[in-house]
């Protein structure tokens, strides 16, 4: 795996990618807007991919390489995710077919910003619902708005919500909270199931 800055409009963001030399596709994720692309369920996701042969790259946010951990404000998330799709999309990622996704707040700029990226698909993991205990703050319509086959890895007590399926989008319900280290097995199989059927692979 290989990590290069890439500047955005918001300051340099830090990819780290694994690709063969010729990808079948590509999955390019987001974290969560406190923490890392160290998680435990983007870790699962992108091994799914890697099985696959489909390069995976995740992502930090130029926030994050800054050294901060309140995330910037949405407009700039998405400036800098898009500006960091765009130099994939220039170099090693080329015109693979291509699934974006995070987790949490990743999950969120992937959504907004589908369309604009080109995607494919879109994988959420732990999409936050509403913020919890407000159930009445609903972020739903970003998920509503992604118009591509969509997969949504969810815990099944995470106080962030519950999102509804849809005709283009698949919720697998997984033991545990908004973590979703309760069963990476299940996560990591139906990440796996997902791109293949996005990208036309064999699984």
């Amino acid at each position: 795996m290989t990590a290069v800055a890439v500047d955005t409009p918001h300051g340099p963001a830090r990819v780290h990618l694994d690709a063969d030399d010729a990808p079948a596709g590509a999955l390019v994720l987001g974290h969560g807007a406190g923490g890392g692309v160290a998680a435990r369920d983007l870790a699962a996701a992108a091994k799914a991919a890697r099985a696959l042969g489909v390069g995976a790259a995740l992502v930090e946010q130029p926030y994050r390489v800054a050294g901060r951990r309140s995330p910037a404000p949405a407009a700039q998330l998405d400036a800098a995710w898009i500006a960091v799709v765009e130099h994939l999309r220039a170099g090693p990622l080329g015109d693979l077919p291509l699934v974006v996704g995070g987790r949490s707040s990743g999950a969120r700029v992937a959504c907004r910003t589908a369309a604009q990226a080109g995607a494919a698909g879109v994988l959420c993991l732990a999409f936050p619902v509403h913020p919890p205990g407000r159930p009445e703050k609903t972020r739903l319509p970003e998920l509503d708005a992604v118009a591509v086959p969509t997969l949504v890895v969810q815990g099944a007590s995470d106080p962030f919500g519950m999102p509804p399926a849809g005709a283009q989008r698949e919720v697998v319900t997984v033991p545990g909270n908004h973590s979703l280290t309760g069963d990476l097995e299940t996560l990591r199989a139906a990440v796996g199931r997902f791109l293949g059927e996005v990208l036309g692979l064999r699984h």
